[in-house]
């Protein structure tokens, strides 16, 4: 008789309906002449590899106006993704065939030997000109890293309550979107300080949303970085990806990757950030440098729909002894914090 391991995985039906109307879409779409292109994110490596990331879409044509035309949250969300297409990675002269997954996805480590610094590869799909894409590749004596949340961390958003995280996501124009105070100018100080750091904006936001992200904190005048989000569809088991889930993998596999990094973790206090940092700072104590929360304002937090902090209903009591922990309502307060407790040196 067959193993069990054998049996067919069960796919859940919302994903199955998702995948045949994209299919449907893209049919529909590739009828009217148009072709799929790769639309890459920045990536990151180290000593040997990169991760390169990127998404296959069909997209809409070029509508009017200059680069900083405005531009909808909504049209972020009206490419075609292009599910299980082959894109060709061409590495220092070398090329690699992947492909994506079911949402267009592309993310994948190559072996690649780059000079330390931000390199730049291309990607193609459908025969279309090569497209390039950034990777920013480690140094191996390099031992701290910064990874920053995104939303209401350096943007505010007041993204954890549905009608509010649509309105902003669909709807209020990119450049309506204001920054953290303090926030760029903090994570600039870091990178300076420590010249070849990884800088890692992790969020539980959509793909979709990168290049409005990239432009957001170019604009804003927030150090360069790498991108790791997630794509906001079900998966094979549930209606929609857990961003706990998201967080927490790719913490642990950074950890993985640069076992010598000591990161500094910067989130806010309007949803999950404690809780993740504390359960990778207690199963990772050596791989971080400290803690930062954002404070939320009262009126920021009453529309994130704030908990109450990690500290005080126990979601992780061990954590506050393994690594600094500071807190503050911008990156100005925060900057004096991480000075006081000597993760940044002060300034003569």
């Amino acid at each position: 008789m067959p193993s069990s391991s054998s049996a067919p995985v069960r796919i859940h039906w919302f994903a199955r309906l998702e995948h045949r109307f994209h299919s449907w879409r893209e049919r529909r779409a590739r009828r009217r002449g148009r072709s799929a292109t790769v639309v890459p994110f920045p990536g990151y490596g180290g000593p040997g590899w990169i991760r390169v990331v990127g998404r296959v879409l069909i997209l809409p044509k070029s509508r009017r106006g200059g680069k900083d035309a405005s531009v909808r949250g909504w049209r972020s969300f009206v490419g075609i993704p292009v599910s299980f297409a082959t894109v060709t990675i061409t590495v220092a002269g070398r090329t690699h065939e992947v492909a994506a997954d079911r949402g267009g996805v592309i993310d994948c480590r190559i072996e690649a030997e780059l000079d330390a610094g931000w390199q730049q590869v291309t990607m193609t799909v459908e025969g279309q000109e090569p497209t390039p894409a950034r990777v920013f590749v480690v140094a191996e004596d390099v031992r701290f890293g910064v990874v920053s949340d995104v939303d209401d961390t350096v943007m505010v958003t007041a993204l954890p309550r549905p009608l509010i995280a649509a309105w902003n996501s669909f709807v209020v124009d990119e450049h309506a979107r204001t920054p953290v105070p303090g926030m760029a100018v903090l994570l600039e100080r870091l990178m300076r300080d420590n010249p070849g750091s990884p800088m890692i904006y992790l969020s539980t936001g959509a793909w979709n949303v990168a290049p409005t992200l990239n432009r957001f904190l170019s604009r804003h005048l927030f150090p360069a970085g790498s991108m790791l989000l997630t794509d906001w569809g079900p998966t094979h088991e549930r209606w929609f990806r857990s961003g706990r889930e998201h967080k927490l993998q790719n913490l642990e596999r950074l950890a993985e990757e640069f076992p010598n990094v000591r990161w500094l973790l910067i989130g806010d206090d309007g949803q999950h950030d404690e809780a993740i940092y504390g359960q990778f700072l207690i199963e990772h104590p050596d791989n971080v440098a400290a803690v930062a929360i954002r404070r939320l304002l009262p009126a920021e937090g009453v529309l994130a729909g704030r908990r109450a902090a990690a500290r005080a209903d126990g979601e992780q009591p061990e954590a506050d002894d393994l690594a600094p922990w500071v807190s503050a309502e911008d990156g100005a307060g925060i900057l004096d914090e991480l000075i006081e407790v000597g993760v940044v040196r002060a300034e003569p």
